[in-house]
């Protein structure tokens, strides 16, 4: 039988109580009405689910570009849950943590992947440590990086976690090697009905098993390159459009991709393309604060290399001197001049925005 958008689980619970669609109406309404922000934002979602509409409107984050609105075919939405839970081996009766924001896709998913496939979902209000005060373990959860990050010393009260939304640093996956937790990072966006692919990041054997880790599509995805490099998604599970993305990727196999970084942040400098999240990747050894890698606008060069640190104290020499100390740097991936901010410009939910960053510090 056909699970269809129209149904709940019989074995759906919220907040540890069972509901039907009528009953989950009416909390929906209490949400929006009388609920924390947090809650009125699931409320909101769940009000749209639970409508006489085929279709929700979401807005994405805007990390890439101005925040736009996109159109999810509620039945998209319970395909990419069904196949998350074969691809994960999430089951009827598992619990779960929604720690997410309910405004973003990511968030929306973790209900309709409840509702669909009968989990015991909790809601918590969304932090950048979420597991402060949690004692309750947890079959499945998603997380960001960052939420990750301060929740190590508590991550093995989650069995299995997806990790999404920004980059997964190599530090961040050098202190999961020791967690019993399963993490996978996983690859998607609004238009794909959040991820289509995951990669593991531990459970390995060795560090070379570690690097070879790409990320694997979703069952009934097949991906290909277009000319600029960047990945091509073919999922009619989950959207009727073949959607071109300008994610710049290597495949690996038919089922399997490296994620190199984005068309639009490449640098022209001199002639010589330089991908940012390549060059982030080297340094990223070394320094302990956040930054990234971008062109700023140069008479000679055209673009030229810079680098922005989160940093309110702007101690360049030392910086400098731990940028010249990272081995394996071709010369022109070497920033010419380096820029502080005491703080990232961000997405609500904590992406960093590189454009209004930079334009916040130069002007």
């Amino acid at each position: 039988m056909k699970l269809t958008y129209d149904k709940i689980h019989l074995k759906f619970r919220l907040n540890g109580h069972y509901f039907d669609r009528e009953h989950l109406q009416e909390v929906a309404y209490s949400f929006v009405k009388e609920g924390k922000p947090f809650e009125k934002s699931v409320g909101d979602f769940l009000m749209d689910w639970l409508d006489h509409n085929d279709h929700i409107t979401v807005t994405t984050s805007g990390s890439t570009g101005s925040p736009k609105t996109v159109r999810l075919k509620k039945q998209h939405m319970v395909n990419s849950a069904l196949t998350s839970g074969d691809f994960f081996k999430i089951t009827v009766g598992d619990s779960a943590l929604h720690c997410l924001p309910a405004d973003y896709i990511a968030g929306k998913m973790m209900l309709v992947r409840a509702m669909v496939l009968g989990l015991e979902i909790d809601l918590i209000e969304p932090t950048t440590n979420p597991m402060h005060g949690i004692e309750k373990r947890y079959d499945f959860a998603a997380m960001t990086p960052m939420q990750v990050q301060n929740s190590l010393s508590q991550l093995n009260q989650i069995k299995k976690l997806i990790v999404g939304g920004a980059p997964v640093s190599r530090e961040l996956v050098e202190s999961l090697q020791n967690k019993r937790t399963l993490v996978f990072e996983t690859y998607g966006m609004t238009e794909t009905v959040t991820h289509i692919a995951a990669r593991q990041l531990n459970h390995f054997r060795n560090a070379e098993e570690v690097e070879s880790s790409y990320f694997k599509v979703l069952p009934k995805v097949s991906i290909k390159k277009d000319e600029r490099g960047c990945l091509v998604i073919d999922a009619p599970q989950i959207s009727k459009e073949t959607i071109v993305t300008n994610d710049l990727i290597n495949i690996k196999e038919d089922d399997q991709f490296e994620w190199l970084g984005r068309y639009d942040n490449i640098i022209n400098s001199g002639g010589i393309k330089l991908i940012p999240e390549l060059i982030e990747e080297k340094f990223s050894q070394a320094l302990e604060k956040r930054f990234f890698v971008c062109g700023v606008p140069d008479s000679e060069l055209g673009d030229k290399l810079v680098m922005v640190i989160e940093d309110k104290n702007s101690r360049e020499n030392e910086y400098w001197e731990l940028l010249r100390k990272v081995e394996g740097l071709d010369k022109y991936e070497m920033p010419k001049t380096l820029l502080f901010t005491e703080c990232f410009e961000e997405t609500e939910n904590g992406k960093v925005i590189r454009k209004s960053t930079l334009e916040k510090i130069i002007g």
